[in-house]
């Protein structure tokens, strides 16, 4: 099964490099893992998942499929993915397994799936980029999908340490905004523990990993030498995408020891009726 994705089948194929967000800027460039804390830390999500050949799997935002694939190597007994954009799910729709998956077009606060009908719900590096009000419906969405004891896997952006100033956060928040070109607001490992129990979870997992994306050691690990030089070729060819990940990257740097990956593996449980 190829991994390779047609550059007019990704998302922001119409965007000029100056103005696209920055994930899709990096997946045009080649980058297939366009996660905070890399592949390692989607791995230890997954170990805190673990996913059956009974599990029911439901992924929000897949993206360009590069966890789905790995979701698919358990096995499960089926998979729904929900993307909001078409090119993701045409992506994602390549490592489906006929008869048993699907993928659709849709909003991960309103799925248009049935309450109950998943065992596992996970969505990586998608909270981040809403605001409270967004992250709690996503949530809820999760609790109200999953049935009885389910789990809800998350990978996203942190701030460190739990107690960093607000003046700090709302400073990184903007920064990170004005760089990557979507809004950014991460949370501390302790908010983001605190969101998952106020939607209804109880986390019974967690790892943190260096925020380091666009550093050449973990593109390496993440996409392989070959994966990684034909990146850094793409990128020197395309002065605009250059200038626009270089700047990033500062971004990145300028905060690191303010960020953090983390997952976050929660079980479901009942929300008092209101």
């Amino acid at each position: 099964m190829s991994h390779h994705v047609e550059a007019l089948d990704l998302p922001g194929a119409t965007l000029d490099a100056a103005r696209m967000p920055g994930h899709w800027l990096l997946a045009r460039m080649g980058k297939r893992v366009l996660r905070p804390g890399g592949l390692e830390l989607t791995q230890k999500m997954l170990e805190g998942l673990a996913i059956a050949s009974s599990d029911h799997v439901v992924e929000l935002a897949p993206g360009l499929g590069t966890t789905t694939r790995l979701v698919l190597g358990f096995d499960p007994a089926s998979y729904i993915g929900v993307d909001r954009d078409e090119a993701a799910v045409r992506s994602v729709q390549r490592a489906l397994r006929p008869g048993r998956d699907q993928v659709r077009q849709g909003a991960a606060a309103k799925t248009g799936l049935e309450s109950g009908s998943a065992s596992v719900v996970l969505g990586e590096a998608m909270l981040t980029m809403h605001t409270a009000e967004q992250k709690a419906a996503i949530i809820r969405e999760a609790h109200r999908v999953l049935s009885a004891g389910g789990r809800y896997g998350i990978h996203e952006l942190a701030l460190t340490p739990d107690d960093l100033p607000e003046s700090d956060k709302s400073e990184i928040n903007r920064a990170l905004s004005d760089s990557i070109h979507v809004g950014a607001r991460p949370l501390t490992v302790q908010e983001w523990r605190q969101v998952l129990s106020e939607g209804g979870f109880e986390v019974t997992y967690s790892a943190t990993a260096p925020m380091a994306l666009l550093e050449s050691s973990r593109v390496i690990a993440d996409e392989g030498l070959l994966g990684a030089m034909r990146i850094t070729a793409n990128v020197l060819r395309n002065p605009a995408a250059r200038q626009r990940i270089l700047e990033m990257r500062a971004v990145f740097r300028r905060y690191a020891s303010k960020m953090c990956a983390v997952t976050l593996v929660a079980r479901r449980r009942e929300l008092p009726s209101a």
